[in-house]
């Protein structure tokens, strides 16, 4: 084989000048094709980067999504068969609902005109951007590059509204429910995306000049969607009231009929699949993974999401069946507990899951097991009926997650995310001889600020609904059941019958506006309730 010298000094016909011009040109022409191959192995591996990141998410989002159904099995699992179809149809027409208000305006106030909405993916990194208080682009997803980044965010809000389901459940007419569900995607929750989240955002840490120096860190929302999510189910349930029969009148405050569920095989199936689609709730929080550092937080979430809710459902079973003991004599285990407490030990969690090293989210989850009961006994003693403990589970937990970020935060893991660990959590400024606690006060303040927003947008509009008489359902029906199958039971009672019934309810509920000398039968409507 020649080689280039041997070519070039053949073409020379022993001028040595034409001979070395001729190997500095060939020798320029291999540079040339070294440099784009190198060029283009760049391009394609920044192509497979942007590919394998926007997979990443969708698939993040997917697995997330899968939540609706765990969401549709435990409220399946939790109420009467009576109001079994009814609960379910909610379910499935929440993730409906949502999706088109979200796609119309939520995504548009929530992210409408920042970087996210490229094709660039949310790296964390901060950036200088000015302050706003909604987004005013990219309505109806006009404008919007970034699918991947929808879809996850979708699945986000829908979550937000589903946790509502359940505690309504039994109780809640469909027109409202569909309405509150609408306004709750489209704009209330929305508006709390985009100043914590949204690199726009009053609260967000992403800026160059976040507030305080740290901004509000919440990294997968146990702030910005359970708590969201909660305190409306809260405001929701005080003004609809109880379901009929769950607290006894004759026996005082607090004094509460337990309502079984249907099925305790279909609740346990959906708190594991909830389960398993925390991970993509939290690990896709990080919404890249096609770096190293990315990585590590992404695996590092799953193993938050792991310990939150084993610890959670140790915790909040063994604390229970003490407080059994302590009452009855005996230890009793209850399987409420074991459920609700895993679910509580992930909502507490979430906040911190990129950031909390694994001890501190074990002991963050068991800590969430703990405020769930003592959540659910404060339900109880002011008289607030929730079917699925959903309160309970999502926004006492959800509150202490926000606070244990501003406790536990590790300085290495703030500096991996967000390019700066100032702030951490106080209880690593203590351990250093320093009292920090920036990071815990902003986080308190962000949620009263979620709280006072959802109490300013959701409670005017619950009271609108129960003014015009279309939240809570007819009392009848909810005695004899919301399904179809079960409204049809009234066929055979007369219009007079009906009238006397609601007339009974109504007096056993202390309703002064109709008589109250008739007597209240008990058997007129059968407590049959078989699936």
């Amino acid at each position: 084989m020649t080689t280039t010298y041997e070519s070039c000094v053949a073409a020379a016909g022993g001028d040595d000048s034409v001979a070395l011009q001729c190997m500095m040109d060939a020798m320029d022409e291999s540079i040339s094709d070294v440099t784009a191959t190198t060029i283009t192995t760049a391009f394609n591996l920044d192509s497979l980067k942007v590919g394998v990141d926007i997979f990443f998410l969708i698939f993040a989002a997917t697995v997330m999504f899968f939540m609706q159904a765990g969401f549709a099995m435990l409220c399946a699992g939790s109420v009467q068969c009576k109001n079994l179809q009814n609960t379910i149809m909610k379910n499935v027409l929440d993730a409906c609902g949502s999706g088109l208000a979200f796609f119309a305006v939520g995504y548009a106030f929530a992210y409408g005109g920042t970087p996210q909405d490229t094709l660039d993916v949310y790296t964390h990194e901060p950036v200088d951007a000015p302050v706003t208080f909604i987004g005013t682009k990219n309505f109806f997803l006009i404008g919007v590059e970034n699918y991947a980044f929808w879809m996850y965010q979708y699945a986000f809000a829908a979550t937000a509204a589903t946790i509502v389901a359940g505690t309504l459940a039994e109780r809640c007419q469909m027109t409202a429910y569909f309405l509150y569900s609408t306004w709750l995607t489209a704009f209330v929750y929305p508006i709390i995306a985009h100043a914590i989240w949204s690199q726009n955002g009053y609260f967000t840490p992403v800026r160059a000049n976040p507030l305080f120096g740290v901004g509000m860190i919440d990294f997968a929302g146990s702030g910005v969607v359970h708590v969201t999510g909660g305190f409306t189910a809260l405001i929701a349930s005080k003004i609809l009231g109880p379901r009929k029969g769950r607290f006894d009148e004759e026996k005082g405050v607090g004094m509460a009929r337990r309502v079984e569920g249907n099925s305790s095989a279909l609740q346990a199936l959906g708190v594991l699949i909830l389960w398993f689609g925390w991970y993509g709730f939290n690990v896709g929080a990080v919404h890249q993974a096609s770096t190293a550092t990315l990585a590590k937080i992404a695996s590092l979430s799953a193993v938050s999401t792991t310990l939150g809710a084993s610890s959670g459902s140790i915790s909040s079973l063994g604390a229970s069946a003490l407080l059994a003991r302590r009452y009855t004599g005996e230890i009793s285990f209850d399987l409420s507990d074991l459920l609700n407490g895993c679910l509580a030990g992930m909502v507490s969690i979430t906040a911190g899951c990129g950031m909390f090293e694994p001890w501190a989210a074990a002991l963050t989850g068991a800590i969430g097991g703990l405020v769930y009961l003592g959540s659910g006994s404060l339900l109880v003693r002011f008289r607030i009926d929730d079917a699925v403990e959903a309160i309970p589970v999502h926004l006492g937990p959800g509150i202490w997650g926000l606070v244990a970020v501003g406790l536990f935060a590790s300085p290495r893991r703030l500096e991996e995310i967000y390019g700066h660990a100032n702030h951490p959590g106080w209880f690593y400024s203590f351990t250093h001889g320093g009292s920090n606690a920036t990071l815990l006060g902003v986080n308190l303040i962000g949620l009263l600020f979620i709280m006072a927003w959802v109490l300013a947008t959701m409670l005017p509009f619950f009271l609108l609904l129960s003014y015009l008489g279309w939240f809570r359902t007819d009392s009848l029906e909810e005695i004899i059941g919301l399904d179809p199958g079960a409204r049809n039971v009234s066929d055979n009672i007369t219009k007079k019958h009906l009238n006397v019934l609601r007339r009974q309810i109504d007096v056993r509920e202390g309703s002064p506006k109709h008589d109250t000398t008739a007597e209240v039968n008990d058997d007129f409507v059968s407590n049959e309730d078989r699936c």
